[in-house]
């Protein structure tokens, strides 16, 4: 599938308009699933099939950015729980950690603090035939640091003047800039954070700077509008991802993605298979002598 931004944008607003038509509560052929069912959460059996399908294309384009030499920097920012760690789970399922690699920096040690700001966000970029994506990257500093005062308002102030420049210069030197904000409903990230406290595997995820943005929603709403007046440029602009529901969220992002790049399918072909060694002269040693696993299950 070879997919144009100029294609990308026509369906983006054919869904938007889509999405501002009355709800007809009257069942339709929309109601299996399909990929232009703006009202109804998608049918499991689409979603798995159409998932597939994008992650197929995901590989042919992993390919395409080795084999053009491409650097490519991928930022996802949001509220939290709007389900951005989800499409990037779903972006690299199938790809090659080698190509393909994600950044989730932590919070910055004392001697990171005295450098310059964008300093250690620099070394995680992208070499040639690399796809870097940033699980939150330098907007921390225009949310988080900026609601929780973490920054001075002469650093904040700073950050705003310096990022756009910083990204065109990203842009200058080759590297290709794609910025995502998941966007979700107070209501929806109420629901997901009781959701993830009744559940055990997923409670780790609620931090104490979780409840604290979930107390500060309109402060954060406040610095996301400033933040985008001023780095929402030409040459890196915001795509805005509904996220309220997680699945079409995550098929809408990754068909965006894709949509970005003019690629060709450079899948390898399937190769013959050498004929195994013969085992002449080789004695295994006693099974005993190894320490296996206990077979539990």
């Amino acid at each position: 599938m070879t997919s144009t931004m100029s294609e990308t944008k026509d369906s983006d607003r054919a869904d938007a308009k889509a999405q501002d038509k009355p709800r007809d509560k009257k069942k339709s052929k929309k109601d299996a699933g399909g990929p232009d069912d703006g009202r109804r959460k998608l049918k499991k059996k689409f979603y798995e099939s159409e998932l597939v399908r994008l992650q197929i294309e995901l590989v042919k384009l992993q390919e395409w950015i080795k084999h053009r030499s491409l650097r490519v920097v991928v930022i996802f920012e949001g509220r939290d729980a709007a389900g951005k760690g989800g499409v990037i789970k779903r972006i690299t399922q199938q790809l090659n950690p080698r190509i393909c690699r994600v950044v989730a920096l932590a919070t910055p040690t004392e001697r990171e603090k005295t450098q310059w700001y964008f300093q250690r966000y620099v070394a995680h970029l992208p070499a040639a035939g690399e796809m870097v994506l940033f699980d939150r990257s330098w907007y921390n500093r225009a949310g988080v640091e900026r609601v929780m005062g973490f920054c001075t308002e002469q650093e904040y102030q700073e950050f705003l003047r310096s990022c756009p420049e910083f990204e065109r210069m990203l842009i200058r030197s080759g590297i290709l800039l794609i910025k995502y904000w998941f966007s979700v409903s107070d209501e929806e990230q109420e629901r997901r954070f009781h959701q993830r406290n009744h559940d055990p595997v997923k409670r780790w995820k609620l931090s104490p700077m979780d409840m604290e943005s979930r107390r500060r929603w309109v402060e954060y709403s406040r610095c996301k509008d400033e933040m985008f007046s001023h780095t929402d440029i030409k040459q890196a602009p915001w795509f805005v991802v509904e996220a309220d529901d997680k699945k079409r969220a995550r098929l809408n992002c990754i068909h965006h993605l894709l949509g970005q790049f003019q690629y060709e399918d450079l899948t390898p072909a399937p190769v013959e298979l050498p004929p195994r060694q013969q085992e002449k002269g080789y004695v295994r040693p006693p099974i005993t002598d190894q320490t296996f696993v206990p077979e539990v299950y």
